[in-house]
């Protein structure tokens, strides 16, 4: 292990050894990249860098480091798969990357772990640094191991759910990512998907589609409607209990009084 010299840190406490960061991304030029990031940071001491989960396993378990710079979404043994090997309890503090996947941010952010979005730059690295210093300092703070496991839990619960959905035209088939999903309407056993500005025709019944999409994600408001919760902006009150309900575009749709207590419950505005 390198150790950098004794300097003086921000508010005149003293650091002696550099931060011991392990990076892993199955991208040669992400590491580089994120390697030549790390060099203009003050103590740190990259410890290595891993290609694959199970490289990754076996160096947390040999070196410890003291923080993991994590790629979610790597062939074979993703990023999350890489905690459950190791185990919660026994995983460093850990920064995830992730060049998309709207969901798995989302998760990130639920259970108050960090993470950085590809391309990010030097001041955002700086950021999650300083965060991971305060994190490895801090002896009493016991949670980031139920953090570690919740989250692994509920991403792994997420990707059980449908991720794309296949839609059958001139004789090819395109897969519309559901995170680009606004909102669903049916017409008998078909169903419109709408996204952006087009709408795209599967055959397919809104009960089956439903059972198959991530209810944290989507919610019925009315019995042929299905939105995105993502992409409500406004809720507002209409006739006889019913609501309008705005999304981000601009489109209005109605959320039936049969599905204003779910939904309401969805968004955290239960009574």
């Amino acid at each position: 292990m390198s150790v950098s010299p004794t300097l003086e840190a921000p508010g005149g406490s003293v650091e002696a050894t550099a931060l011991r960061v392990l990076i892993v991304d199955d991208e040669t030029l992400a590491r580089k990249r994120v390697r030549r990031l790390l060099q203009g940071e003050a103590r740190v001491d990259v410890i290595g860098e891993c290609a694959n989960g199970p490289d990754a396993v076996a160096v947390i378990r040999e070196q410890a480091p003291d923080l993991v710079l994590l790629d979610v979404q790597m062939p074979g043994m993703d990023g999350l798969a890489v905690i459950d090997a190791v185990g919660a309890d026994r995983m460093p503090p850990v920064v995830f990357v992730t060049a998309h996947e709207a969901y798995a941010r989302q998760a990130f952010d639920v259970h108050a772990v960090d993470y950085l979005l590809k391309p990010f730059d030097q001041d955002r690295l700086h950021e999650a640094l300083n965060r991971a210093r305060r994190r490895c300092g801090s002896r009493a703070d016991n949670g980031l191991p139920v953090q570690l496991a919740e989250l692994v839990q509920d991403m792994q619960r997420r990707r059980s759910h449908l991720q794309r959905i296949a839609v059958r035209t001139d004789g090819r088939v395109l897969l519309v990512p559901v995170s680009e999903v606004d909102w669903l309407e049916s017409a008998g056993n078909y169903i419109c998907l709408h996204s952006g500005s087009q709408t795209h025709i599967v055959r397919e019944t809104m009960a089956r589609l439903e059972e198959q999409l991530d209810p944290a994600r989507f919610a019925r408001i009315h019995r042929s409607t299905m939105i995105n919760l993502n992409r409500i902006r406004e809720l507002q009150p209409y006739f006889h209990g019913d609501y309008k309900v705005l999304l981000e575009d601009g489109t209005e749709l109605t959320l039936s009084r049969n599905y204003r207590e779910n939904l309401m419950s969805r968004l955290g505005l239960a009574n």
